[in-house]
């Protein structure tokens, strides 16, 4: 069982064309306050990033962004929630997010929230961490990306049991409760390059 006491989201900067894009992400933000959770994320003000944040903190959990210089502009447009940490350049983001986070949660967005997620996936498939990795698959939006997953796993560019590095669930508790049970799978590379036992 794993204690998860600060989780990172990854998330879109802009709220897609559907409402229940927010409304989930607002859903989650509660959910991490009515346990406790606090939540580490990419640290904008706008988009799905804002809206779990703001749902997080009102529900009573820290919040902590974390933003590259560049993006200041940008992706905040607002006041920031919570605590703002700034850092030079997305990569340092990227492992800050990391190093302080339990586990990770990919909600919808776009070519940074899929860099971020496998990222993460690549960091536990190689031994750099053993944390959960949850995808909420609002109204299937990853669906076509778990087909990609499967596709490459029969093609042989996966390993079978590296598709249980991350868990997917379209409902934030639920996501929640399989993050907290989820163990990594058996036979994951370590950094130093030997498979682990």
């Amino acid at each position: 069982m794993n204690q998860l006491s600060t989780l990172c989201v990854y998330c879109g900067a802009n709220g897609g064309h559907q409402p229940v894009y927010a409304e989930v992400a607002a859903a989650l933000g509660r959910e991490l306050g009515r346990r406790g959770i606090g939540l580490v994320y990419g640290g904008g003000s706008v988009g799905l990033m804002g809206t779990v944040a703001r749902a997080t903190l009102q529900a009573g959990s820290p919040v902590t962004g974390v933003i590259p210089t560049s993006l200041t502009t940008r992706e905040l447009m607002g006041h920031p929630i919570g605590e703002l940490i700034i850092v030079p350049t997305m990569h340092e983001r990227k492992a800050r997010l990391a190093a302080l986070a339990d586990a990770f949660i990919a909600m919808p967005g776009g070519f940074g929230t899929l860099d971020e997620l496998f990222e993460a996936i690549t960091w536990g498939q190689i031994g750099l961490h053993n944390k959960p990795i949850g995808l909420l698959n609002v109204v299937g939006y990853f669906d076509p990306l778990l087909a990609f997953i499967e596709r490459s796993l029969a093609e042989g560019f996966i390993r079978p049991h590296h598709r249980d590095l991350f868990v997917v669930a379209d409902e934030p508790a639920q996501l929640l409760d399989l993050l907290i049970d989820h163990q990594p799978p058996p036979g994951l590379i370590r950094a130093n390059g030997l498979e682990r036992a």
